[in-house]
Order: C-alpha cells, then sequence, then structure tokens
C-alpha cells in the first residue's frame, strides 16, 4: 500500500489524497475543509439559514450520517426523519444505526414505519404489486419525506446526495434526454404549495470524502447493500462514472458544475400543472385523480380483498 502524501497544510501525516483537488490532507484539515464545501455550497444556493428548522433524511448511511453530523456541528437546527420500509434485517440495521447515532450525539430523531403508514412494506408492495423495487420505493421514500416534513413544520428538507450520485443522475438523464428531469437536477428544489424546499448540502463531496469523513468522526453507518439494489440501473452508472473519473480525476465536478451553469436551457416551456389528490390531499402532477403513492396503496388494497375471496 502507498503511504499517504503528507497534508499540504501542515505537513503532518496525511489522512486522504483528493486527486480531483491532487490535495493530500491530514486528518483535522480534511474535516475542516469538508465542512467549509458544504458551508459555502449553502451559502452559495441560499439553502437555509441558522434560523430555519432543517429536517434531514436519515436512512443510516454514511451520507446522510456524516450530511447530519456535519450540520449539527455547523450548528444549524437540524431534526432527523428516519423511514423504516420494512426491508427485513436491512431496515432493523438501518433503525438502529441512526437511533444510536441520534442518542449519542443529543440530536431529535423522527422514526416513521412504513407498514404503520401504508399498511404494507416495500417486501409486501414488490411481492403483490409487480412493481420494480427500486421505482416503489423512490416514489413512497419522496411522499413521506415532503409529506412529514411539512407536517413537522420544517422550513426544508436536506437529502444526502453526493458528487457520485448527481454526477450518475445527470449521465442517466442525458443518455435519455428526460429533459423535465434534467431540468429538475439542481442543488435546490423551492418550496411550492404542498411542497417543502429540498436541499443537497453535500453535492459537491464524494461519497469517499463522506465514507472518510464518518472514519474520521467515529460515525456508524449502514455497510450492507439494500438486498433490492443488485442490478440497479443507478449503480451502473456509478460505476460508469467511477471508471471515468479513476482515469480523468475531476471530471464528476467538471460535469455536474458545468450542467449547472446551462441547466436553465432545459426549462420547460410551460409549467407542470399540479393538483390535489383526491385522496391524501398531496399534490401530483399526475393527470389523474390519486397520486401515485395513493394508487399504490389503492392496488394494494384490492389485490388484497380479491385473495381474501
Amino acid at each position: 500500500m502507498a503511504r499517504q502524501k503528507r497534508c499540504r497544510i501542515c505537513k503532518r501525516e496525511g489522512f486522504i489524497h483528493l486527486r480531483y483537488a491532487n490535495l493530500p490532507l491530514c486528518k483535522e484539515h480534511f474535516l475542516s475543509r469538508t465542512r467549509s464545501v458544504v458551508q459555502d455550497t449553502i451559502k452559495k444556493f441560499k439553502m437555509f439559514s441558522k434560523e430555519q428548522k432543517v429536517i434531514v433524511a436519515v436512512s443510516g448511511g454514511k451520507d446522510s450520517m456524516a450530511l447530519w453530523h456535519i450540520l449539527a456541528q455547523l450548528d444549524y437546527k437540524v431534526e432527523g426523519i428516519h423511514i423504516d420500509l420494512g426491508l427485513r434485517e436491512f431496515s432493523m440495521i438501518s433503525r438502529k444505526i441512526s437511533e444510536e447515532f441520534a442518542e449519542t450525539h443529543g440530536l431529535k430523531l423522527h422514526v416513521f414505519s412504513l407498514k404503520e403508514e401504508l399498511n404494507y412494506t416495500i417486501e409486501d408492495i414488490v411481492k403483490k404489486s409487480y412493481e420494480k423495487p427500486c421505482s416503489v420505493c423512490g416514489t413512497i421514500k419522496r411522499y413521506m419525506l415532503n409529506r412529514l416534513t411539512y407536517e413537522m413544520g420544517g422550513s426544508v428538507l436536506a437529502t444526502g446526495h453526493n458528487l457520485d450520485d448527481e454526477s450518475a443522475r445527470l449521465m442517466g438523464n442525458i443518455l435519455n434526454w428526460e429533459e423535465e428531469y434534467l431540468y429538475r437536477q439542481y442543488p435546490v428544489l423551492p418550496e411550492e404549495e404542498g411542497m417543502v424546499k429540498k436541499v443537497k448540502p453535500v453535492v459537491f463531496l464524494t461519497r469517499k470524502e463522506l465514507l472518510k469523513y464518518c472514519e474520521a468522526e467515529q460515525i456508524s453507518y449502514v455497510d450492507v447493500s439494500c438486498p433490492h439494489s443488485r442490478g440497479a440501473r443507478s449503480l451502473v452508472l456509478l460505476d460508469i462514472m467511477e471508471m471515468i473519473e479513476d482515469k480523468y480525476p475531476a471530471t464528476k465536478l467538471r460535469f455536474v458544475k458545468g450542467f449547472y451553469k446551462i441547466r436553465e436551457k432545459f426549462a420547460p416551456s410551460k409549467k407542470v400543472e399540479l393538483h390535489k389528490c383526491v385522496k391524501c390531499g398531496m399534490l401530483t402532477a399526475s393527470n389523474k385523480d390519486l397520486c401515485r403513492f395513493c394508487r399504490i396503496k389503492e392496488r394494494m388494497e384490492k389485490n388484497e380483498a380479491i385473495e381474501r375471496t
């Protein structure tokens, strides 16, 4: 194993070498830089202020755990939301780690069970409705995080999407020329009626940096993959971007930042019309009476009724 280069700032033993910046850093200066990047991102995109209540979507993974810790260290008013999706051992570990972190650091965590909220787990839905697991999981998490943040009086919902996630998603949207999705890919999505403001404070940090941050701060995180993630398209795109980055460091950062500069070119000619779901009252862009969350619930209830007959 190659010896780590010495910190460029203080010449002490290096803890990490950021290849995209050609910057070796010791643990102290790495932690300081990481928090500065997040603070600068919050400020540049006007995400939130110290007076606002920020809700962090906490999955138990390294990205959300690091984000929650960083925001707390920066003295923001943060509370966490964890959704127990009912994915057997994976969800049990995720919940336990999230709860232990909150207790250790004196932070408030709100835990919600999908089984209690919807009467079904992700496993139930995938088994009985034939929905693709990643698609249905994404729909449910977005719906619940938005609704719960709104109901809790949170000013903004912060998620742990990192530079790797953002570059892979951008590549996927460009490959399919998903213009609507391209326009909505940004570090901030503004508040609308019934839709809370959503932000990505760690969007300019790589997953390696967030992993090393957890290591430096001795933060436990879920180190196992979701049982349904194998073969997911997002993982393939992540691998492709990592191969390019390995050959040409800083590609991800240039790719994402360059896109943000031209994003307005993908603005839709007319605003997408939203209307209230007739069942839950939350806003939806669907041209049907029900939002997708309620359609999933309705389909599950119908299937269950058929099984009982």
